[in-house]
Order: structure tokens, then sequence, then C-alpha cells
């Protein structure tokens, strides 16, 4: 199998079988025995043709009618179609030569001549004019629905050109420099002395502990990696713990844990000296939290397996600190997962401000009468960020004392809320 039937296998599953992209490619990769150059490419191919989709679409629409087109012969056309549209490192003819051999495994001479007859009128300069007006050009130059450019324009009106911009980019590899074992200076040393490139990263209200790393590959063959010197969390999920401001001896729980990004950083910082409550509702990801506790050296984390919403759940009900961050849209990492853009309907985003609310309602009940709550989630829509946050802060009596939004190129899409009790 070589990266492009590997990357058209992905994209089929993810079309067919509502695959989420990264799992599916994961999956893929760990079975194929690939080159590293091939596992890029294989990689490349997947995201670029999930990030421009409508537009790839769009490039061949008047030459094939995709709505009589079997589904495995439209997807070996995106991939050849993003090959001669976006990568110029790539040769025309092999891009071609691979579809029009798909296209005949799948349907015989007759869909081979018609993936060549279209694919040869592809390739740049050739792509149809895109439109003029603003959000029509923005939906096709950079493959947004119409609802998510709506919920830019409601976000940020100002910057929603520079914003569906950057979202259509792949996203950088940012770490945290783990504070209990090293700086982010000295890390950014020793990984260039073993001939990688890394540079700090910082977005207000800071993130000291950020840092690039670029061409790294699988950061577990990293070895300061491995030696629990760093780990992989976008500077917008830093962000967070820093607003939480954790100190040693409180009693903090960290609602939604996940895989424990937040709770460790939440330890970090607090000198591995506070009582941290992990809890999630998934034991497995609990328990990729452990795991990565350790690798750490940190032993602060308790891990609560339950549902936050249970009055009877196994918690505390006076913590100092509570960090609350909550399932959402995800819109805010549609560089990381591309396929989200082709997977959510607008309807979703009220459902998901329904859960927030009543996780909040639920945590608020948890917090000591002068703590501190921190309300995070990855995503740019008023329903799930400001306006949740007001909302909560008018029946709940605590103080909504910050707000933070960050944006690409510089981190991923994060609201954060922090409050407190009047």
């Amino acid at each position: 199998m070589n990266a492009r039937e590997l990357a058209r296998r992905v994209l089929e599953r993810i079309e067919r079988d509502r695959a989420w992209a990264t799992p599916a490619l994961d999956g893929e990769l760990a079975r194929a025995n690939l080159e590293d150059r091939d596992r890029r490419l294989a990689s490349e191919l997947v995201y670029g043709v999930l990030r421009h989709r409508t537009r790839l679409d769009r490039s061949f629409a008047a030459f094939a009618d995709l709505k009589q087109t079997p589904l495995r012969v439209v997807i070996a056309l995106r991939v050849a179609a993003y090959q001669l549209l976006f990568l110029d490192r790539v040769p025309a003819y092999a891009a071609v030569d691979d579809a029009v051999a798909a296209a005949q495994a799948s349907g015989g001479p007759k869909m081979a001549g018609f993936a060549n007859a279209v694919l040869r009128k592809l390739g740049p300069g050739k792509e149809p004019t895109l439109p003029g007006e603003l959000l029509a050009r923005l939906a096709i130059e950079f493959s947004l629905p119409k609802w998510i450019l709506d919920e830019l324009v409601a976000a940020d009106p100002d910057q929603v050109a520079a914003h569906a911009s950057a979202f259509a980019v792949s996203a950088p590899l940012v770490a945290r420099a783990n504070a209990r074992r090293t700086t982010r200076d000295q890390l950014i040393a020793a990984l260039e002395e073993a001939g990688l490139t890394a540079s700090p990263v910082d977005i207000a209200p800071g993130t000291p502990q950020a840092f690039e790393i670029e061409n790294l590959g699988d950061p577990a063959r990293n070895a300061a990696f491995v030696a629990g010197e760093w780990t992989v969390q976008d500077p917008g999920a830093q962000l967070v713990a820093h607003l939480a401001a954790p100190r040693a001896g409180m009693k903090i729980l960290d609602a939604c844990a996940g895989v424990g990004g937040k709770s460790t950083h939440l330890a970090e910082l607090s000198g591995d000296a506070a009582q941290i409550d992990a809890a999630d509702r998934s034991e497995t990801k609990l328990g990729l939290a452990a795991q990565t506790a350790r690798r750490l050296g940190l032993t602060s984390l308790h891990s609560h397996v339950c549902d936050l919403t249970d009055p009877n759940a196994p918690l505390a009900r006076d913590y100092d600190l509570v960090v609350l961050d909550a399932p959402c849209s995800g819109l805010g990492v549609l560089r990381r997962h591309p396929d989200a853009k082709w997977r959510l309907i607008p309807a979703d985003v009220p459902r998901l401000a329904l859960v927030q609310a009543e996780l909040l309602d639920a945590v608020v009940t948890r917090l000591a009468p002068t703590g501190t709550l921190i309300y995070s989630v990855c995503t740019f829509t008023r329903a799930e960020g400001p306006d949740q946050a007001r909302a909560f802060a008018a029946r709940s009596g605590l103080r909504l004392v910050e707000e933070h939004r960050t944006w690409p190129p510089g981190a991923d899409a994060f609201y954060l809320a922090k409050f407190q009790r009047e």
C-alpha cells in the first residue's frame, strides 16, 4: 500500500462510516509499513482534502457530476486535485496517474478515462474564479460551511477573513515544558542541541511554558518527552491553568478532566502540592491522564470516574478552585480536526450549550464560599462562550472577573472565563 492509497482508504472511512479522522489515520498508519516520508504524505493528503473539500469539489464540478460518480472515484479525484492545486512538490503526472489507476480499480476503463479527462483540466491557474462577495469567497476559498462562517462573524466580525484563513492551515506542534523538571529556555536549548528547531510561544496574558517544535515526528520517540520534561499542549489550553493560578495546599476539582492536560498543568503550577481531583465519565481517558502524570513525575492527582451532574458523585463540596473545560462544538480546533466541519450541524451548538449550562450548575455547588471557577471551551461560538458565561453569572450570583479569547495562528480558538463569589 502506498501513501495515496492509504489516504483514500481513510477518507472513504470518514465519508462512508463517519469515522473520526485522527484515529482512522493513526490506525491505518500503524498497520502499514510505510517510510516516514510516505507517512507524512499520507497525513498531508488526508488532512489537506478535509480542509479544502469544498474548494476541491468546485474545482472539477464543471467536468464531473459528483452525484453520479461513485464515492471511491470522487475521493480519488479529491486526493489528486489537492496535490495539483496545493502541493507544488508533487509531480502532476504522479498525482494523475495514481488517481486514474484507482478509478480503474473501482469502475473499470470507463471510470479511468473519466478521471483522466477531469484531472487533465486541473492545475495551477486553472481553478474557477472565486466569488467577489466576501463571505461567499471565504466559504469556498477556505471550505467553510456557511453556518460556521456566520458564527465567526458573530464572534469577531472585523477579523473574519483572517480567522477563516488561519483555520485552513495545519496547526504547529506546541508543547509545555514541565516546570517541575526544567525551564522552557533550558529545554529549547537541549532540543536544539539534539538537532531540532524549537522556539518560545507567548500569548497574552502569558504562557511561559509554551514552545513550538518543528519537524519532530512522533513525540514518544523523543528522549526528553519520555523523561517527562515536556508534554504536548496548545497554548490556548495552557492559558487555562495560568488563569486559574493554582497554589500549594489548594483543594482543586478538574471537571471533565479528559486525558489530563490541564490536571497535570495545575499540578505543575502548584508545585505538585495541591489536592487535585480529576473527574471524568471516561475511565479510559483518566487512565491516560494517570500515565501522563507518572511520566511527568506528578503525584497530586486523584482520579474519579463519575457523572459530575450526579449530586452523589464522590467529590468534595468545598473546592478552592474548580476548572471546567466543558464539552463543546470544538470549532476552535478545526486546524487539528478539519473533519468536524463536515460532521457538525448548526443544531449541535445549542445542544452543547445546554450541556455546558448543566455542568456549570452542577460544579458550582461544589465551590467553596471564597472559591474561583474557571470555565473554558475550545470553540468560538457566542452561545458556548460569552453568552454562556453571562447567563451563568446571572443565575449563580458569581462575578465574572475575566474573559479571554485566543485565535489561530498563535493558539487554537479558546474562550476562557474566570468567576469568583461576590
